[in-house]
């Protein structure tokens, strides 16, 4: 039986359960938490363990049993952090390589050559923490997290996408990409990975749930990727509405994708990047248990099956990764 590793260990994929594809249990900015803690933390660390705790434990009471953590490099992990919430709540918590930025790559990264794509500085990162682990924590990173938004695929973005696709051939783990959908770049940034050895059945296109333009996410299911309806509960201006991608996962699940759709939140639990109950207070619907308690429902009253709902739950997500090589 193949297995995943989590922050507690190796689990067997067919007993990971309800996932949830792409949340955040804490982005906390790596200077400022070593340097200035008091800018960092809004209250006493252990505080802040508990509430981030709490939060999943509420999670994992409404029957979700295991999320995939796709904080990255400069998105502010903390894996000290992820292992004390993680003693405190039975869930099983996946971890990501990768790196989170729109354009800016560090000197040590820009000043360095990457090409072969295979010796790229930013490939030897990713399969580092997938192998070894993320510094170390002991924990071995099972996903690969990167992003274009709205500067495009800008040189260094498409340098980021090499060497994702490049780490994710070399060890098997899937690839998350944070996009902007408005812009429809799903297609390119498929062409990129593809072309740099990706499998695209492991590649989530994130954050497609922002849009409702069938074709668009037909033809990112159809190339083989999962479309990642990951920010429920989060709904920006010129976003999709709640009902709106409840019609459109609703659709999909009719036409046959349910096994390329996942779902998510996007959200998370604690972060020094707003001040506290700053995006709680613009998004109250932000919370991770909104798909339990909101979205399900809300797809079973369109006629979504309940064996569609575990496919996009269960085994849609067990999937990515049943391809890791150890």
């Amino acid at each position: 039986m193949s297995t995943v590793d989590t922050v507690r260990g190796p689990v067997p994929l067919d007993q990971l359960g309800p996932t949830l594809i792409h949340e955040h249990l804490i982005m906390i900015s790596a200077e400022f938490e070593k340097f200035y803690p008091e800018l960092a933390w809004s209250l006493p660390r252990e505080e802040v363990v508990d509430k981030v705790a709490a939060a999943l434990q509420e999670v994992r009471e409404r029957g979700i049993t295991t999320i995939l953590d796709c904080t990255a490099f400069f998105h502010g992990r903390d894996m000290e952090f992820v292992k004390e919430v993680n003693d405190r709540v039975d869930m099983n918590i996946i971890v990501s390589s990768g790196i989170y930025t729109f354009d800016f790559l560090p000197y040590n990264v820009s000043h360095r050559p990457s090409d072969p794509v295979e010796k790229d500085m930013l490939t030897r990162m990713f399969v580092r923490d997938i192998t070894v682990g993320v510094g170390d924590s002991g924990v071995k990173a099972q996903s690969i997290k990167v992003a274009t938004d709205l500067a495009g695929i800008t040189p260094n973005n498409e340098r980021i996408l090499r060497a994702a696709a490049s780490a994710s051939a070399q060890t098997g783990a899937p690839i998350t990409v944070h996009t902007h959908p408005a812009d429809q770049l799903g297609p390119s940034i498929q062409k990129i990975l593809s072309e740099y050895g990706a499998d695209l059945t492991k590649v989530v296109i994130g954050h497609s749930g922002d849009t409702s333009d069938l074709d668009y996410l037909r033809g990112l299911m159809d190339a083989g990727s999962m479309a990642g309806f990951d920010r429920f509960g989060l709904y920006m201006p010129g976003t999709a509405t709640l009902e709106e991608r409840l019609d459109t996962v609703a659709t999909l699940c009719g036409e046959g994708y349910a096994d390329r759709i996942g779902l998510s939140h996007d959200a998370v639990l604690y972060s020094d990047w707003s001040p506290p109950g700053a995006a709680l207070k613009r998004f109250p619907t932000w919370v991770p248990t909104h798909i339990s308690d909101v979205v399900v429902p809300g797809l079973r009253a369109r006629g979504v099956a309940d064996a569609q709902i575990d496919t996009m739950m269960v085994s849609a997500p067990a999937s990515l990764f049943d391809s890791i090589r150890r």
